[in-house]
């Protein structure tokens, strides 16, 4: 049997109603956004992490860094529906598709990359 495919997807955007502008929040130098995506990368069981945005301030942050990020459109009311969408997109990209995807909140900057092993498992 082939390993599953698995993919992380960190769906972030600007416009929170309870804490505006939240994933670029400056953490020790970092965003917030950033530091959920480097706990994310140190996942044994993830095979590759995107980050899923509408905000040209968050794309242009992973660009420069050379971080795989994708644009979603700005109508989505769901982070599960930035992530679908970022699915396919990827998918596209990747041309291939993934057996397993985990969303990856990205206001947790001290997520034990362990934790996405176990949802994985």
């Amino acid at each position: 049997m082939s390993k599953l495919k698995i993919l992380g997807i960190i769906p972030s955007r600007m416009k929170a109603s309870r804490f505006p502008n939240k994933p670029m929040i400056n953490i020790l130098g970092i965003p917030m956004v950033a530091h959920c995506f480097e706990r994310s990368l140190l996942s044994k069981q993830i095979d590759e992490v995107y980050v899923a945005t509408c905000d040209k301030i968050i794309y242009d942050f992973f660009k420069s860094k050379n971080a795989k990020v994708v644009m979603t459109k700005d109508t989505h009311d769901r982070a599960s529906e930035r992530s679908h969408e970022a699915l396919h997109i990827i998918e596209s990209i990747e041309k291939k598709t993934y057996d397993i995807v985990v969303m990856i909140q990205g206001d947790e900057p001290t997520i034990d990359p362990n934790m996405i092993d176990e949802v994985v498992k």
